[in-house]
């Protein structure tokens, strides 16, 4: 060992009388090679990751009080779990016409999000066509449970007949005159769904009521769905109810009549607050949930989700503002729980 030492010091002074830069050793008072300086962070801690970005393109607006607000909703309750650090979206409303529609996907695609959701069931085709483009991107459209067997589609539902019932069942129990009247956009999708599960629990609970459903075939056309509401309020109707963003018309019109009003996809409480009884409400955050942890996961399509009563897609909201009897609220909480346990089977017309 003596002489490995001797070695050194020996090979140390040559070197350096060869002109070979000196090796400084460490000042006594600087910390040693493996500390990192008070205010720096350690060493193994990990960076911050980027945050999951998501894209909405919608065909109607963010405060339509129905389908559109139903999504934004839901990415904002999305965010407020997640955090802003780790969370954010962005947003096209209006998007009525499917072609601006499909550029939008494209132009979001293009910018390297995460998640792109085609917010209504009439992007179908474009999305079909624009996802393989992107097989690195994650899509999702509703309502559908249709992939078109791509591997970076997910597609999601609201079994929306089973709110539907629920108010039906309340509309029954409610109505003094036993005619109830439906204003309906197209007969299609969660509306149809919808107004055939509302038909199927106000029959169940009053076979003597009386519903008459009108297909107005929009879903925007506001004054198309209030004239439909003066129609129904003249054959007696004394409540309503009703699907898609065109209802403000039609709740309107059930206001100034001071006939009661059930609505869906989103709480339409604030647009009449004393004839607004129940909202069945979609809760899209359960479903965007499970897709964020597939994609995190690397799975970033092929499946379809089903928003329901059981999982919490589906709610109904009553309106605090309405001061519902006692019986008729035991009687909607003890049909949603039929509903979620099985013991309710609804039969659609």
């Amino acid at each position: 060992m003596k002489k490995f030492v001797w070695f050194v010091l020996t090979l140390a002074l040559v070197l350096s009388a060869c002109g070979a830069p000196a090796v400084e050793a460490p000042a006594a008072e600087a910390p040693v090679a493996t500390e990192a300086p008070a205010e720096a962070p350690a060493a193994t801690e990990a960076p911050m990751a980027e945050p999951f970005r998501v894209a909405v393109v919608m065909p109607s607006g963010i405060t339509d009080k129905a389908f559109g607000q139903s999504m934004y909703d839901a990415l904002t309750r999305i965010k407020d779990q997640m955090g802003e650090e780790n969370f954010e979206f962005v947003y096209s409303e209006n998007m009525f016409v499917v072609d601006d529609a499909a550029a939008a996907i494209r132009d979001y695609a293009t910018q390297g999000f995460d998640l792109i959701i085609a917010h209504g069931s009439q992007y179908g085709s474009s999305l079909q066509e624009i996802a393989p483009d992107f097989p690195e991107t994650s899509f999702a459209w509703g309502t559908t449970v249709d992939t078109f067997g791509q591997p970076n589609i997910f597609a999601y539902e609201a079994l929306s007949q089973e709110g539907g019932y629920v108010n039906g069942v309340l509309a029954a129990t409610l109505t003094k005159s036993k005619v109830i009247g439906v204003v309906g956009p197209i007969e299609t999708g969660d509306a149809k769904l919808y107004i055939d599960g509302f038909k199927a629990g106000v029959i169940a609970t009053n076979p003597d009521a009386q519903v008459n459903v009108n297909y107005i075939g929009s879903f925007s056309d506001i004054p198309l769905a209030s004239e439909a509401a003066t129609t129904h309020i003249a054959a007696g109707a004394d409540v309503l109810s009703g699907s898609a963003q065109m209802v403000v018309g039609a709740i309107g019109k059930a206001e100034e009549a001071g006939a009661l009003w059930f609505g869906t996809q989103s709480n339409q409480a604030s647009l009449a607050p004393t004839i607004v009884v129940a909202s069945q409400v979609y809760h899209w955050e359960v479903m965007l949930a499970e897709m964020i942890g597939l994609i995190q996961g690397g799975t970033l399509g092929g499946q379809s989700f089903s928003a329901d009563l059981a999982n919490g897609g589906q709610v109904i909201e009553f309106n605090d503002g309405y001061a519902l009897p006692a019986e008729a609220q035991a009687l909607a909480d003890e049909t949603i729980k039929g509903i979620v346990d099985g013991t309710i089977t609804i039969t659609l017309p």
